[in-house]
């Protein structure tokens, strides 16, 4: 596993964790330099681990990317935080994610009581993320709550993902707090992610872009088929079905005439072109599966 790391090579999993929609996706995505992590505008919309990785020729830092830490509603809630403190456990560095623009509040207390419990001798970062969503004041008002919140002794650091401000320092400063160790990954890897995984993550992003707060839980896509097309084998075609829990959510994200499915599918195909550099005939069915966050037979056939 140890593909030729120079001396004083340094390596490790680096966990962004924090509430739900802090930035941690966007954080990742622009730290790695490419789309892995999926955006949208609702809390809550990552489910995976997501590891990205980031190769310098001093360094290989393994980006774990994790659903925010939340008091859960749903039996996929506690799954989701179930998954947030196992991957925890195999982490290295721990970044929390605070947005420049929101107070530190109790939720962000709770998910440091989760760390520090789980994981007490790991090095905490604190991020202040977005900073381009807020005045300069507030954003020393919030490293100074963010400071009390860590500890004397603690590294924080502002940066805004999106206007790539301060990544550097984030990086350098993530990369002094790992061990030496050796490279666990060959130069060029980008995630650990399955295809299947990535293009289904890429569908549900666009099926979340501008919906309303009440949907993004009960949205899972699953490809069921990928197979090149037998009259035309440059093409890919890809079956994938989207899994809803109730008729009116369907009505929702198909929209009037079936014209906001259709939209979806459009982008979602132009994404997978993307990223798997090839033409693709993406074939996208809605099913309604009632419940099935509080279902563990169908989070298990989920994946969950």
């Amino acid at each position: 596993m140890d593909f030729n790391a120079p001396e004083g090579f340094r390596s490790g999993f680096v966990s962004f964790v924090g509430r739900p929609n802090t930035g941690k996706s966007t954080l990742t995505n622009a730290l790695v330099g490419e789309k892995i992590a999926i955006m949208a505008d609702q809390p809550e919309t990552t489910r995976h681990p997501i590891r990205g990785i980031i190769n310098r020729e001093d360094a290989q830092v393994i980006v774990v990317d994790t659903p925010g830490v939340h008091r859960p509603r749903t039996l996929l809630g506690e799954r989701l935080n179930d998954v947030v403190k196992d991957t925890f456990a195999d982490v290295d560095v721990i970044g929390l994610t605070i947005p420049a623009d929101e107070k530190i509040g109790p939720g962000d207390r709770y998910i440091l009581e989760q760390i520090r419990s789980v994981k007490p001798n790991t090095p905490i970062i604190g991020i202040v993320t977005k900073l381009d969503k807020a005045g300069k004041d507030t954003v020393g008002e919030r490293l100074l709550e963010l400071h009390e919140l860590l500890g004397p002794d603690s590294e924080v650091v502002p940066v805004s993902a999106t206007e790539k401000i301060q990544l550097d320092v984030l990086l350098d400063i993530l990369i002094q707090a790992l061990p030496e160790g050796p490279m666990f990954y060959p130069e060029g890897h980008v995630t650990d992610e399955d295809t299947e995984t990535r293009i289904s993550e890429l569908i549900r992003e666009e099926a979340l872009q501008g919906l309303r707060e009440e949907l993004p839980h009960s949205v899972a896509v699953q490809v069921d088929e990928m197979h090149p097309d037998p009259d035309n084998p440059q093409r890919l075609n890809i079956y994938a079905v989207m899994y809803l829990e109730r008729p009116g959510q369907k009505s929702i994200i198909e929209g009037p005439g079936g014209r906001r499915l259709s939209g979806i599918v459009h982008r979602a195909r132009k994404q997978i072109i993307e990223l798997l550099g090839q033409n693709v005939f993406l074939d996208l069915r809605i099913k309604v599966l009632k419940n099935w966050q509080s279902d563990p037979k169908a989070l298990g056939r989920l994946g969950f």
